[in-house]
């Protein structure tokens, strides 16, 4: 298993907001701020996704290219 590629996943970050959400809610956290905290869990998910994508792309780009992008 591949931890890495687990956290490009929107998947994987979908599933992280769905059992903390719960949990949060458990211990008897105020609705809007269990509610802050998924969304925060999404959003960096979502951000954490994005660079590891953009970075895969570039460097498949680069051994097709041959060069560095700052050359």
């Amino acid at each position: 298993m591949n931890i890495l590629k687990k956290f490009t996943s929107r998947k994987f970050w979908a599933g992280m907001a769905g059992i903390i959400a719960p949990i949060l809610v458990l211990i008897k956290m105020p609705e809007n701020e269990a509610a802050t905290v998924t969304a925060l869990i999404t959003a960096c998910g979502t951000l954490i996704a994005y660079i590891f994508a953009e970075a895969s792309i570039d460097a498949v780009n680069k051994e097709k290219d041959g060069k560095d992008d700052f050359e």
